[in-house]
């Protein structure tokens, strides 16, 4: 076993202080399984943290990564560099290159034998072997990711006791067997790393008074769901929004709710506009290939004033993509492409818990301006699972369902002030309407007369524009005269490189846009005022977001792009470099 010097992260420049650990394996290997097992003995030990998963576009098999960030602060994006890359396996780990860093401080541990490939080696690191599978084989029903667990455990200062919890809870229905073999793997791994000289002392004191939820963006999306009220879900699986719909199947059953898997895309969101018509709040999960059938009948939706939820999680594209890895590439189609001038929600969560919070506004949204509401999020949102503070409850009051017992002279579609008219529950004896994609007059008979079309646009339009967004339209900090435009997963990152550049007596700004449509120029420019620079940064090869500011916004003072496509991450490091090279020009 090589000698290695370990030194914890922390850059000193105002990030939190972090390790970042990836672990790599060939598919079925436990990589991330494993992962996810460290991830909750960090939370039994008081620590804070993230895991990403990242893997090839197979079904079955390939190459797997899971990517963990640790600190005793909350954190939200995964650092510039690894400290600890562990390989169970080398197989394809080449393909990983791109998203994981490596320096001559960080560690590569691989099993005994094995060959490093050179992409990895040429990155720098100390390489440590230890016979993962050698041990593995020595223990009756072993595994060469427990044994690597237990290595990971011991280099990081985690006490084995919160891994044998974790292990004792997660396998507690593969019966005793298996949990002992388990405890023996990690305990074999553990006594394999102490041998390794100069570990540092990376303990985290624990903050039990701080009630910590380990949570996926995915599961929390579904959460602010039920919390919105949600209680019809249709939907069709697809990658990476599946797990919204695994969360809700068991869970809308506890509230009296019902999910139903549709045969697509196209039934699930015309069986969603049915639910809702029929006076039930109702939601819809997919990712980009999904949200582009479903665009005809979302303008369905809009027209006939029918509220309807529809989270994205977005990924690579276009087509199929890369439908493992993450992008902000679906935010033009969820703007503008419904056809026809259709006024609609368009928001976005800016961080894991934040799903939570953005998924149960749009709902409230839709409910009360009775639209469609579409929630932009993302694969390093719904797939990464993180410990963090339990988010604030918050209650909304929709005001959109309009339950009137009897009226001689309903008008479904009235034309008034709020732009919001008075919707009936079906069988409301006398509020019988005709809801469909035609144009209409208030009573909802069709029509194609130019008055009546002109005041339904003017009508759709109108209750969206002027609708009091309060403080939830974006996330505003800091001072000074530069501001960094984002939204999105893309918040964590900027959040972090202006912390370190505040550090070094930086004044900048953040601003994190969750309302995205409709447009707010008079909050946007209040928020900008004295701004003379503005950097926008978004995780999109053609820079949509920048391109959808300048068409709606009077943006002040330079301005440039800083536009990563994906799958590659936005690392804190790359705006603040990107901040530095714009000072010092």
């Amino acid at each position: 076993m090589n000698d290695i010097a370990f030194t914890s992260s922390s850059n000193g420049k105002g990030a939190p202080r972090s390790l970042s650990i990836a672990m790599l394996g060939s598919g079925g290997s436990g990589v991330m399984t494993a992962g996810g097992q460290l991830l909750d003995a960090a939370g039994q030990a008081g620590w804070y943290g993230m895991m990403t998963r990242s893997s090839g576009p197979q079904i079955r098999g390939g190459e797997a990564a899971a990517l963990l960030r640790l600190s005793p602060q909350p954190v939200e994006t995964h650092k510039g560099r690894f400290d600890i890359l562990l390989a169970i396996d080398w197989l394809n780990a080449d393909r990983f290159v791109g998203e994981i860093i490596l320096d001559e401080k960080s560690i590569v541990i691989g099993d005994t034998g094995g060959t490093v490939p050179d992409a990895i080696s040429n990155m720098g690191g100390r390489y440590v072997e230890i016979p993962l599978s050698e041990l593995a084989k020595g223990i009756s029903g072993g595994r060469p990711n427990m044994v690597a667990l237990g290595a990971l455990a011991q280099l990081i200062g985690l006490p084995i006791s919160a891994l044998e919890v974790v292990l004792t809870k997660s396998l507690k229905k593969k019966g005793q067997e298996a949990i002992e073999a388990s405890i023996a793997g990690i305990n074999a791994g553990a006594a394999q790393a102490s041998e390794i000289p100069d570990i540092p002392d990376f303990s985290v004191t624990p903050s039990p008074e701080r009630e910590r939820w380990s949570i996926t963006g995915n599961e929390a999306a579904g959460l602010g769901a039920i919390r919105g009220g949600v209680r019809f879900v249709a939907a069709y699986p697809i990658t990476p929004g599946t797990e919204i719909l695994e969360w809700l199947a068991p869970n809308l059953k506890k509230v009296g709710g019902v999910l139903v898997q549709a045969e697509d895309e196209l039934a699930s969101i015309n069986q969603l506009i049915g639910g809702s018509f029929g006076g039930t709040p109702s939601l819809t999960a997919t990712s980009g290939p999904g949200l582009a059938l479903m665009i005809e009948s979302i303008g369905l939706a809009v027209a006939s004033e029918t509220p309807v939820v529809v989270v994205d999680v977005m990924r690579g594209g276009p087509s199929t993509g890369i439908p493992t890895k993450s992008e902000q590439s679906d935010l033009n189609i969820a703007i503008y492409g419904l056809h026809g001038d259709a006024p609609h929600i368009v928001v976005a969560p800016m961080s894991i818990g934040d799903c939570l919070f953005t998924t149960q506004w749009a709902t409230h949204l839709a409910e009360t301006l009775q639209t469609a509401s579409i929630v932009l999020s993302d694969q390093s949102l719904g797939q990464t699972r993180a410990l963090i503070e339990r988010p604030a409850d918050i209650a909304f009051v929709s005001g959109g369902r309009t339950i009137t017992s009897k009226s001689e002279d309903y008008r479904r579609y009235v034309v008034n002030d709020s732009g919001v008219s008075p919707m009936s529950i079906p069988g409301t004896p006398g509020c019988q309407y005709t809801a469909d994609g035609l144009e209409h007059s208030p009573t909802g008979t069709p029509s194609s007369r130019a008055e009546d079309h002109i005041q339904q646009l003017n009508k759709r339009k109108r209750k969206l524009d002027q609708f009091d967004y309060g403080d939830h339209w974006a996330r505003t900090e800091g001072e000074g005269e530069i501001a960094v435009l984002t939204w999105g997963s893309s918040t964590g990152a900027v959040s972090e490189a202006i912390a370190m550049l505040e550090a070094e007596g930086h004044k900048i700004r953040l601003i994190s846009m969750r309302l995205l449509l409709p447009a707010q120029p008079e909050r946007l420019a209040a928020a900008l005022s004295g701004v003379e620079r503005i950097l926008i940064v978004e995780q999109c090869h053609g820079a949509q977001f920048y391109h959808y500011l300048r068409a709606h916004y009077d943006l002040p003072g330079e301005i440039r792009s800083m536009a990563v496509p994906g799958p590659l991450m936005i690392r804190p490091d790359d705006v603040y470099s990107e901040l530095k090279a714009w000072e010092n020009e």
